[in-house]
């Protein structure tokens, strides 16, 4: 039985339980304030919804969902379950209440369970992400030009910007209190960016790109160094393909290390 929740609190037991298995536990709960602003904080959010499934009175999966019906948009926030049929009650859910809205799931791509289920529904997968964290400090001097955003870049910067995901280039530029936007210039041309969070404890890019005539030149290096330096002295962590070494080999030589058994994958599904 699927059932709406208030709280997540009543059930810190089962999630303890759940997050301490390296299988099933997940990865947008790795640290104190993401379990703060994904699971403990979602009832204060009008976007966010917790459910639980139950057989009988024993819950057996729990999930926190961020709905954005008018942009057709649902994540998955938190999703904990060592239970096939929670899973499947889940996503019955989802499809039937929220037909045409397009889901990202993330997970802990050892979760074998909720991965089958996905694989079934035909889903789009990304590339499995490692997280690496910041635990060193590693001097860089550059002379490229890198410099904060300004609106006399937008167009550019827009231009250049993935346009996949829900972070386009415009909300981004929208949510200054959340993102810093980190730009390579040459010759007042943008060649580059990052766009890196900076309100957390814990901060993250979340997406970096250069252009591919200015590659190896420094830029991603430079651009990376200054969002480090603009962050501190708060944490930071990143997600790189796992199969990306060249990546993994430049975060390592900026202080950054793989955080064993924090990987993740994320899936796309029309529902």
């Amino acid at each position: 039985m699927l059932k709406r929740l208030t709280s997540a609190k009543e059930y810190m037991d089962f999630i303890n339980e759940i997050n301490r298995d390296p299988n099933f536990s997940d990865p947008m709960l790795s640290n104190e304030e993401q379990i703060r602003g994904n699971l403990l904080d979602a009832p204060d959010k009008p976007s966010n919804q917790i459910w639980g499934v139950f057989e009988g009175a024993q819950i057996t999966g729990l999930f926190v969902f961020l709905i954005l019906e008018e942009e057709s948009y649902i994540e998955m926030l938190v999703g904990l379950s060592r239970s096939p049929k929670a899973y499947e009650e889940m996503l019955s859910f989802l499809k039937g209440t929220y037909k045409g809205c397009l889901a990202d799931f993330v997970y802990n791509p050892g979760n074998h369970l909720l991965h089958k289920l996905l694989l079934d529904e035909k889903s789009e997968f990304e590339t499995e992400q490692q997280k690496m964290l910041l635990k060193r400090e590693v001097p860089c001097q550059s002379s490229l030009q890198v410099e904060l955003y300004s609106p006399k870049y937008r167009e550019q910067y827009i231009a250049i910007h993935s346009k996949e995901g829900y972070w386009t280039a415009e909300k981004v530029i929208d949510a200054p209190d959340r993102f810093r936007i980190i730009l390579a210039i040459e010759q007042d041309e943008v060649v580059g960016y990052i766009d890196i969070t900076h309100k957390f404890e814990e901060n993250e890019p979340f997406d970096v790109f250069v252009k591919e005539n200015f590659r190896r030149k420094g830029y991603g290096r430079a651009m990376l160094a200054k969002a480090i330096e603009l962050n501190r002295p708060k944490q930071m962590m990143l997600l790189v393909d796992a199969d990306n070494a060249a990546a993994i080999s430049l975060y390592e030589s900026l202080g950054f290390v793989k955080a064993v058994g924090e990987n993740n994958l994320t899936a796309h599904v029309s529902l």
